[in-house]
C-alpha cells in the first residue's frame, strides 16, 4: 500500500511534470463525468454500455485532440520567434520546444488498445499512462525523419551500476537501429577521459553483438559513446573496438576554451556543498573529484535514500547558482550539471544538452531529426536538458527502453521498406530474428 508520505513526496515540485500533469487534470473531465464499467454479458439490454464505452474513449479522444492543436498552435509560434505568446505557454509556463508535431490522439488509441484505460471506473488515467502515450506519439513523429538516436545509459540500457550483458534483449535492436543506418550513441554522465577500455567494460555485451551480427565497417562507426556529459568521445571501429576522438575533431571552440581555473572554481563550490550534506545527514558515502566532475558515492552495501539525494542536487544547484551570480564568480559562465543518479549524486562541468547539440553538429542532424532516450527527466536528473535541443523518450528502466524500441523499429520497417531486406540479408544464421521482426509481435 502506498504511504500517505509517499504521496505527499511525490506532489514536490522537483518530483512533477507539469505538461504531464495538465494532461492529467484535462483527462480527469471524461473519467469523473462519464466512465462506465465495462459489460460483462452479450445481453442487448446492455448494449448501452458499450455505447458508453465507444463515448467515453471519444471524449478522450477530443480532449487529446484539443491539446494536439495547442502544442500545434505553440510550434507555429515558436517559428515565428514568440513562443511565449502560444494559449499552451501561458497554460504550462514552464513548457519547453517541440521539435515535431505529437499525435497524441493516435497515440491514446493504441494505448488503449492494448490497456483498456477508458474502461478504467476507479482510476484515472495516471502519470505513467500519460508518458507513455507521449512516447508513442513521438516515436510515430519522428520515424519518418531520424537520424540520430542517442541513449543514456545507467537505468536506460542496463541496470544501475551494471554493464551491458551479452544476452540482453536491446542487442537486436540496437543493432537493427544501425542496419536502418542511424546513428547511435550512449551519451553518459560516467566519465573515463580518454580510457575507451572502461566504456568497453560498460558496453561489453553491445560490443560483443556488434561482433556476432558482422557489421560491417560504416555500420560499426555508426556508433559513438560520448562521456562525461559532453566532454570525451568515442567512435565504435571495424574491430568492434572503441577508439578516443581527440577533441579538436569534434568540440567547438568555445569548450575547448573551458580554463582549468573555471573548472575548479565551480568544483570547489560543489566539493564545499557537498561535503557539508555528508556532515550534516551523517551520510556513508566518499566523495569522489575527477578533472570535470565530482560526486559521492555510497559506501559497500549502504543505500542512501532518495530524499537525501535530491537535496544534495538541490542545494549544490542553488550553491553553484548562486556563486556564479556573484560578483566573484559572474566571469565564470560554464555550464554544470547537478543530478541524482539513484544510488549516488554528481555535479559534471557540461550536460547533455550540449552534449546532444556538439553530436548534432558533428554528425549532421537537426533537433527534429534527434531522439533522446532517458530516465533522468525530472528537475533532479541529468537527461532534462536535452528537451531544449531534440525530441524524447521517457522511459523508467531497460524494459521500457526495449518496449519503446519494438515500436520505433516496427515504424521504421514501414516507412523504410527498402532497408528491410537487406537487415535480414545481413543477419547470420543463428543470430535471433525475433527482435528485428518486430512489428509481428
Amino acid at each position: 500500500m502506498t504511504s500517505l508520505y509517499t504521496i505527499n513526496y511525490a506532489l514536490r515540485a522537483h518530483k512533477r511534470d507539469p505538461f504531464i500533469e495538465f494532461i492529467k487534470g484535462m483527462l480527469m473531465t471524461p473519467f469523473v463525468l462519464h466512465a462506465k464499467p465495462v459489460p460483462q454479458t452479450d445481453d442487448p439490454a446492455e448494449k448501452d454500455e458499450e455505447y458508453h464505452m465507444d463515448a467515453n474513449v471519444a471524449r478522450y479522444c477530443d480532449i487529446l485532440s484539443s491539446i494536439e492543436e495547442l502544442i500545434n498552435e505553440h510550434i507555429r509560434k515558436q517559428a515565428k520567434g514568440v513562443p511565449d505568446q502560444s494559449r499552451l505557454k501561458r497554460l504550462v509556463p514552464s513548457i519547453s520546444t517541440f521539435h515535431t508535431q505529437l499525435p497524441l490522439r493516435e497515440s491514446f488509441l493504441s494505448a488503449n488498445a492494448k490497456h483498456s484505460i477508458a474502461a478504467r471506473r476507479f482510476v484515472p488515467p495516471s502519470f505513467n499512462d500519460i508518458r507513455r502515450i507521449l512516447n508513442t506519439a513521438q516515436i510515430i513523429a519522428i520515424a519518418p525523419k531520424l537520424k540520430l538516436i542517442t541513449f543514456d545509459g545507467d537505468m536506460t540500457l542496463y541496470d544501475d551500476g551494471k554493464d551491458f550483458e551479452h544476452d540482453s534483449a536491446l542487442v537486436n535492436l540496437l543493432v537493427s537501429l544501425l542496419k536502418y543506418n542511424l546513428t547511435v550513441c550512449v551519451v553518459t554522465a560516467a566519465g573515463y577521459p580518454g580510457d575507451a577500455s572502461r566504456y568497453e567494460i560498460r558496453l561489453s555485451g553491445l560490443l560483443k553483438g556488434f561482433e556476432n551480427a558482422r557489421l560491417p565497417k560504416n555500420m560499426c562507426e555508426n556508433f559513438f559513446v560520448l562521456g562525461g556529459e559532453c566532454n570525451y568521445l568515442f567512435q565504435c571501429k571495424e574491430d568492434y573496438h572503441l577508439k578516443y576522438l581527440p577533441e579538436d575533431e569534434y568540440q567547438p571552440q568555445y569548450i575547448r576554451s573551458w580554463s582549468p581555473d573555471q573548472i575548479n572554481a565551480i568544483l570547489d563550490v560543489a566539493q564545499e556543498n557537498l561535503q557539508r550534506c555528508i556532515d550534516e545527514m551523517r551520510l556513508q558515502c566518499t566523495l569522489l573529484r575527477k578533472s570535470k566532475a565530482i560526486g559521492i558515492v555510497p559506501k559497500p552495501n549502504v543505500k542512501i535514500f532518495r530524499e537525501q539525494l535530491d537535496e544534495c542536487v538541490l542545494s549544490t544547484q542553488h550553491r553553484i547558482v548562486n556563486y556564479l551570480n556573484s560578483p566573484w564568480g559572474k566571469k565564470n559562465n560554464l555550464p554544470f550539471c547537478a543530478f541524482n543518479g539513484g544510488s549516488d549524486v554528481w555535479v559534471d562541468i557540461g550536460n547533455k544538452l550540449i552534449g546532444v547539440q556538439i553530436l548534432q553538429e558533428f554528425l549532421g542532424a537537426t533537433p527534429g531529426e534527434t531522439l533522446h532516450v532517458g530516465d533522468q527527466f525530472l528537475s533532479t536528473g541529468n537527461d532534462y536538458a536535452t528537451r531544449h535541443q531534440c525530441c524524447t523518450l521517457w522511459i523508467v528502466n531497460p524494459d521500457e527502453t526495449h518496449g519503446v524500441l519494438l515500436e520505433l523499429t516496427a515504424l521504421l520497417e514501414a516507412n523504410r521498406p527498402e532497408r528491410s531486406l537487406e537487415i535480414k540479408s545481413l543477419t547470420p544464421l543463428g543470430y535471433s530474428q525475433t527482435l528485428l521482426d518486430s512489428k509481428n509481435i
